[in-house]
């Protein structure tokens, strides 16, 4: 049976004029994954992901949601989720999400070095949870994924030459909700940005229940949790 993988993805929402933007970055089409496909970025968790340092932490509410039906339940396990979708997106974009009027970043793990050299100290308290998903069984990967959302104001710090022809993401857009729709997406992110839709442009209740997409005995489920 091909293992799981827990693994974050982060929804930016630049708000700042007009109909709420979202980034969506164009996979690599050598990709076996998900070639060619627009998708948020996002990858798998890493060891270092429960060591490094944060500026805030996670609205507890948001914490309690990520720990439903989960293996680990400890603070650590959910702070290592939403630190892993910031890292992503850095690796992935180039943008790092945080502040900057901390001082030096501490001694960071190995796998947050690049972020940790731009002088951006990331900060969970802007991440909201919005939905859980895992990989059906007859996909070649799959991953536990949890879908943050972050709005665009937190990037502290943009790097440049991440997105070429070569790399993980091809290509990078800001992209209105209805129009990425139109995008060659996969099911799951057509899905989840239709969660993303449903919430409207209101504040969000944080103690809300999360769509948890999975498959038990190849039924297709759609729990709120």
């Amino acid at each position: 049976m091909t293992p799981i993988r827990d693994a974050a993805t982060l929804i930016v929402l630049d708000r700042s004029e007009g109909p709420p933007k979202v980034l969506m970055g164009k996979r690599h089409a050598g990709h076996k994954f998900m070639p060619g496909k627009f998708v948020f970025p996002g990858g798998a968790v890493d060891p270092g992901d429960r060591r490094m340092a944060v500026a805030g932490p996670l609205d507890a509410r948001v914490r309690e949601k990520l720990l439903v039906r989960t293996r680990a339940r400890s603070p650590e396990y959910a702070r290592a989720l939403a630190l892993a979708a910031i890292r992503e997106t850095f690796e992935e974009t180039g943008l790092a999400l945080g502040v900057t009027d901390l001082g030096a970043v501490p001694e960071p793990p190995p796998e947050w070095a690049g972020f940790a050299a731009t002088g951006v100290f990331p900060t969970l308290e802007g991440l909201d949870f919005l939905a859980r998903a895992i990989t059906p069984p007859s996909r070649p990967k799959r991953f536990d994924a949890r879908f943050f959302v972050c709005d665009a104001r937190w990037i502290a710090h943009r790097g440049e030459g991440v997105i070429h022809a070569e790399a993980e993401l091809t290509e990078l857009v800001w992209v209105p909700l209805a129009e990425a729709l139109d995008l060659d997406i996969p099911n799951i992110t057509r899905t989840v940005l239709g969660d993303l839709a449903a919430l409207g442009e209101g504040t969000w209740d944080l103690g809300r229940e999360r769509p948890f997409y999975h498959a038990v005995r190849g039924e297709h489920l759609r729990e709120m949790v």
